[in-house]
């Protein structure tokens, strides 16, 4: 198997800049829609989108089962509907911030976003399939095929059978309100809320219940919170805090730095985590930190708006904000540095010049 590059210092490679132009982040002033229009949407495809037709697509159920199935779309959209809010966020989220760069997706700040995702319980479908008592895991398999770092693969990924068994667990048809987009996993995707977005398998196809962990390539090789190569690491699973603001006034066009009006100006943003509901967002002016109110989410896995008043002053400013989840957890002050570039919730920094 081919080696991942080592991280670098230097400026981005030809490869990642390709990544960048087929991959896309959502646009910081799309944060003030509490859904994320389907066009805005962030989105990473590791390999091609699928050609699938609805007719003639069907849903796998196999493997250590006591019936296995064969899904239609239709099968699936008869079954009761639900319904909810979820945010998404990329693992390798902020990975272009760190030094030395993970090669890989040049990330920023901007992989993240929430849709409304209507879909069925896969706990229902499971247990229509009767999946054995000695089965260790459930793994997901997708229509979309290529090689990465040398190893030839079908995109897959795995869920121990509690995790998969939660019933907030969608296999969803349906993203605000419209049939799925090709792009966002036409006609089915995986939607785990609360974990980060490699586990919301697109191009869904089959599913099938093993007997001993999967060894695939996504799940034991990539995503993994890991200091060197040899280190095993730690798997990457829930989405850890983050906030994020709309940058105040308007950018020059190739820095993105800010220029906005002195005197009382709103800054507004939103704030999520995957282990619970956000606690406290504190918002930053020159490393000066007061507290910004915050508002109810549309839901337990949506992300929550939050706005606070800044007196803008003449001359250079550096905005900052930062959430708190109800556990306790919180944004660090310097990038959690690890090899594949994984989970790096630093806080976000704006640079603003108030005329």
């Amino acid at each position: 198997m081919e080696l991942r590059p080592e991280p670098t210092e230097g400026p981005l490679t030809a490869e990642e800049l390709q990544l960048a132009a087929r991959n896309r982040g959502l646009p910081l002033e799309a944060l003030r829609y509490d859904l994320t229009p389907a066009g805005l949407h962030y989105l990473l495809v590791h390999f091609d989108i699928p050609d699938l037709d609805a007719v003639s697509w069907r849903l796998r159920v196999a493997g250590n089962v006591a019936r296995a199935l064969e899904l239609s779309l239709d099968d699936i959209r008869s079954r009761p509907p639900q319904t909810m809010a979820v945010t998404l966020e990329c693992a390798g989220n902020g990975r272009a911030r760190l030094l030395p760069r993970p090669i890989s997706q040049p990330w920023l700040n901007e992989a993240v976003s929430t849709a409304e995702w209507t879909g069925a319980p896969l706990a229902a479908i499971l247990e229509d399939a009767g999946v054995k008592p000695d089965t260790v895991e459930l793994v997901f398999t997708g229509a979309d095929h290529g090689t990465e770092k040398g190893y030839e693969h079908d995109y897959a990924r795995s869920l121990a059978v509690a995790d998969a068994l939660r019933p907030e667990v969608l296999l969803a048809y349906e993203m605000n309100g419209r049939p799925l987009e090709p792009q966002h996993g036409f006609p089915l995707r995986l939607v785990v809320p609360g974990w980060y977005g490699m586990t919301h398998v697109k191009w869904l196809s089959r599913i099938e219940a093993v007997r001993e962990p999967f060894d695939g390539y996504q799940q034991r090789v990539a995503y993994f919170y890991k200091s060197h190569a040899e280190d095993p690491g730690r798997p990457v699973t829930r989405i850890r805090p983050r906030a994020l603001m709309i940058p105040p006034g308007f950018p020059d066009f190739l820095t993105r730095r800010r220029i906005v009006e002195r005197g009382p100006i709103q800054v507004t943003g939103r704030a999520w985590s995957g282990y619970s509901g956000i606690a406290r967002v504190e918002f930053g002016a020159d490393a000066r930190w007061t507290d910004a109110a915050t508002e109810p989410p549309r839901g337990p896995f949506a992300w929550s708006r939050w706005t606070t008043t800044w007196n803008a002053t003449p001359g250079e400013h550096v905005l900052s904000c930062r959430a708190t989840d109800a556990v306790g957890n919180s944004q660090p002050t310097e990038p959690p540095w690890n090899y594949q570039g994984m989970g790096n919730n630093l806080i976000q920094q704006v640079e603003v010049l108030v005329r």
